[in-house]
């Protein structure tokens, strides 16, 4: 009983943790899914987030196959302060198209970078920085489970970036070439019990004439201080591409350092069916050092006090001397 009772309390104060500062004892990866967190993954860590998927695409009525795989990847430096990170992010892929409308069916090889694109993330706003009711109870579990009207404020941050695409790439619109920028604005609201729920609004490869719109809400649920699942839903909108994407998945805390996850993404609709299975893993370089506070405990303080208590005494004395005259 005592154990579970000292789990519990290393629980809510992971929770609380997570919730009020960007650097924490445990990494905290954007993956298995999509979106990306609020939160930067504090100041000097390195950290490297990567995956492989597969790839099954059918369009029923241009008649063509899509089969091959791919490996994203993304690079996370916490910079200068605990509210910036700077990232680079792409997504690789390898297929081969078969088209099965012509009387011969012929197959097409394709290869190159869905996206690469080199950015940086800013916290703007944190509902819970230094606030008192967010501590957690250490006497009662289930006051720190207990729903908080305020937990429905996300924390707010902004991300700038660019993408770079090469010419000719089977994965983009035609005229999108070079440099464009992307934006983008994500939330994340912290719950008791272990749910998190983190949205992204994303304007990708402004000025060209596909630029697209996308919205990624993201839903999880840590049920263990080692598990957590997520459900999670993509929405696509260009001249380009439209698409509904779910995934749902799971990831499992391997030590405080690594994560392993995994994940099926899947649509609703024929143009094309899309069903992928992807794998990947999370790995941080913690060179993180926490600010020194002084709380004037230190020598220095110290020094100075001895200092000032010895003046009393002095001139205690030397007024008693004088009393004495």
């Amino acid at each position: 009983m005592q154990r579970l009772k000292s789990l519990i309390v290393v629980v809510i104060v992971l929770t609380y943790s997570i919730a009020n500062a960007q650097y924490t004892e445990v990494i905290n990866s954007n993956r298995p899914g999509l979106s990306e967190s609020a939160f930067s993954v504090g100041t000097n860590v390195v950290q490297f987030e990567a995956g492989a998927f597969t790839v099954s695409e059918d369009h029923t009525p241009l008649e063509y196959e899509v089969s091959g795989f791919g490996l994203d990847f993304s690079v996370r430096y916490g910079l200068l302060f605990e509210e910036l990170e700077v990232s680079l992010d792409g997504v690789y892929q390898n297929d081969t198209q078969t088209i099965n409308s012509s009387a011969v069916p012929f197959e097409n090889d394709r290869s190159n970078f869905r996206n690469f694109t080199l950015g940086a993330k800013y916290l703007v706003y944190d509902p819970y920085k230094n606030a008192e009711e967010a501590k957690p109870n250490l006497y009662s579990y289930h006051a720190n489970r207990k729903f908080q009207w305020k937990s429905l404020i996300p924390a707010v941050a902004v991300y700038v970036g660019a993408n770079f695409d090469t010419e000719n790439n089977p994965y983009t619109a035609p005229d999108v070439e070079g440099i464009s920028p992307k934006v983008m604005i994500a939330t994340q609201n912290n719950f008791n019990g272990g749910w998190v729920f983190v949205m992204n609004l994303i304007k990708d490869r402004i000025g060209s004439d596909f630029s697209d719109f996308q919205y990624i809400f993201t839903l999880t649920h840590s049920f263990t201080p080692q598990w957590v699942v997520f459900g999670e839903a993509q929405g696509i909108n260009s001249d380009f591409y439209a698409d509904n994407i779910f995934r749902v998945g799971g990831a499992y805390l391997w030590n405080k350092d690594f994560q392993l996850d995994a994940n099926i993404a899947f649509n609703t609709k024929d143009t094309p069916s899309v069903f992928n299975i992807a794998f990947g893993a999370s790995y941080r370089l913690d060179f993180h050092k926490d600010k020194k506070i002084d709380n004037g405990n230190s020598a220095k303080e110290e020094r100075k006090r001895k200092k000032r208590r010895n003046k009393k005494k002095k001139k205690k004395a030397d007024d008693f001397d004088s009393d004495s005259i």
